[in-house]
């Protein structure tokens, strides 16, 4: 995985893989990010725990399994979204295609995987 000026900010890459992620998706599960990031699992609930503390993200139960958004009553959450695609923007295409080239819903046959 390349570093990016998040791990550096949050000092870790649990905390750069979960907001890629979500910025990406819109919504993340801990398993899902820690495979798609080659991440231990252990670190990214972690840090999955941390940003809801703080009221960045929430979650919601789907079965077994807890599935995070960013809070939309917090500020904080819109600038750190912000924050977030300003670096995800930064990535070169060929970085996007390799962390995000598992697809999470069904898509059009030629419809691409990545936001342009």
């Amino acid at each position: 995985m390349v570093s990016t000026a998040l791990q550096d900010l949050f000092g870790g890459k649990a905390a750069e893989a979960v907001l890629l992620a979500l910025f990406h998706h819109g919504e993340a599960y801990g398993r899902s990010i820690a495979r798609d990031f080659a991440v231990s699992l252990d670190s990214v609930q972690r840090q999955l725990d941390r940003f809801e503390r703080s009221g960045t993200l929430v979650c919601k139960r789907q079965g077994r399994t807890l599935v995070y958004t960013w809070n939309s009553k917090s500020r904080l959450a819109s600038r750190l979204r912000d924050l977030t695609g300003v670096v995800y923007d930064g990535l070169d295409p060929q970085t996007k295609e390799q962390l995000f080239a598992e697809r999470r819903q069904p898509r059009a046959k030629d419809k691409p995987v990545i936001r342009r």
